[in-house]
C-alpha cells in the first residue's frame, strides 16, 4: 500500500479583487504566502463564478507583459479571446485550456470572447502561474491552445478526471511542460471515497472549487486549498458533496524567487532588467487592430 501524503495546511482566499474589468478574482495560491510548498506553481486565481450582462464592448485585461513563467488558463464557463506579441491569437470556451510559456517575455491581452461579450452569462475561469527553472526563464516563448476534445477523460467510480498535464491513471495529458508536473481537472458526480497517486518528493495541492471533501473527518468546502507534504505517494479523502476540484502536483524548483507584478525571476537585478526590456519594447507589442 502506498504511503499517504500528510495534509499540512488548509487555506481560504484572502478577499476578492478585480483584474481589469472582466475578472472578479479570488487568489487561492501565491508564492508570497505558500512558497516552496506549492512549487512549481506560483499563483492560482479563481475568477467567478460571476454573471455578466451582455455588452458591445469586451471586458478583460488589456495589453500587459509577462516574463519568467507560464500562464495556464482553464475555462469552466464563458469564453476568452487571447492575442500576443508573438502573433498568437484565438478563442477558448468551456473545457478549453490556454498554456502560454512567457519565458523571455510576452506582451498579451486576455478579453472576454466576442460571442460571450454579446451574450453575457456565467463566467468561471482559473488561471495558474507555473514557474520556470532559471535555465529556461530566458528561452523562447511558446503558446499551446488545448481544446477540450483533446484532453483525455478517465472514468472514476464517482466521477470523471481530465488529465490536462502529466500522467495519471495510465493516461497522459496533451500539455507540453518544462518540468515534471500534473494538472488534473476532476468532476465528482457522487459521494464516495477517492484515491489519487502522486510521486514521492513532489508537491501536492488540491484546489476545492465547487465540492465538499472530508479528510479523516476534517471538512473542506469551497473555495479552499489543501496543501500536502512532499513525503508519501498517495492522497485519499471522502467526497461529501459532489462538485469540481483541481489536483496540482509537481517536482519542486528549488531556486530563489524574485517577483514584481507580471515578472517572476531569480534575482532583483533580473526583475529590473525585465522592467527595462518591457519599457524599451524588447518584449514586443501587440499589433494595432484595424
Amino acid at each position: 500500500m502506498s504511503s499517504q501524503k500528510k495534509l499540512n495546511r488548509i487555506d481560504r482566499p484572502q478577499g476578492k479583487h478585480m483584474v481589469g474589468d472582466g475578472f472578479p478574482v479570488q487568489t487561492l495560491l501565491s508564492y508570497s504566502r505558500h512558497g516552496s510548498d506549492v512549487s512549481p506553481f506560483l499563483l492560482l486565481d479563481y475568477a467567478g463564478p460571476a454573471e455578466f450582462e451582455p455588452s458591445d464592448r469586451p471586458r478583460g485585461v488589456e495589453e500587459h507583459p509577462h516574463r519568467g513563467f507560464e500562464t495556464v488558463t482553464i475555462v469552466y464557463a464563458g469564453g476568452l479571446a487571447h492575442r500576443d506579441s508573438g502573433g498568437n491569437f484565438g478563442e477558448i470556451g468551456p473545457g478549453d485550456i490556454q498554456w502560454m510559456t512567457a519565458a523571455s517575455g510576452v506582451v498579451h491581452e486576455e478579453m472576454h470572447s466576442p460571442s460571450f461579450t454579446r451574450s453575457g452569462g456565467l463566467f468561471e475561469v482559473v488561471q495558474l502561474w507555473v514557474n520556470l527553472p532559471s535555465s529556461e526563464k530566458m528561452s523562447s516563448p511558446r503558446y499551446q491552445e488545448i481544446v477540450s476534445a483533446t484532453v483525455p477523460v478517465v472514468d472514476l467510480a464517482n466521477g470523471k478526471a481530465r488529465v490536462i498535464a502529466g500522467t495519471a491513471w495510465g493516461v497522459t495529458g496533451p500539455a507540453r511542460t518544462v518540468t515534471p508536473l500534473n494538472v488534473i481537472d476532476i468532476r465528482f458526480s457522487d459521494p464516495g471515497r477517492f484515491n489519487v497517486q502522486i510521486l514521492e518528493g513532489h508537491t501536492a495541492t488540491i484546489v476545492v472549487l465547487d465540492s465538499v471533501l472530508s479528510f479523516d473527518g476534517e471538512i473542506v468546502d469551497t473555495p479552499q486549498v489543501c496543501i500536502f507534504s512532499v513525503e508519501g505517494e498517495a492522497i485519499a479523502f471522502d467526497v461529501v458533496q459532489p462538485g469540481k476540484i483541481l489536483v496540482l502536483s509537481g517536482e519542486p524548483i528549488e531556486e530563489p524567487i524574485a517577483g514584481y507584478g507580471p515578472f517572476v525571476m531569480n534575482t532583483q537585478s533580473e526583475i529590473r532588467q525585465a522592467v527595462a526590456d518591457y519599457q524599451a519594447g524588447r518584449m514586443g507589442r501587440l499589433p494595432t487592430l484595424v
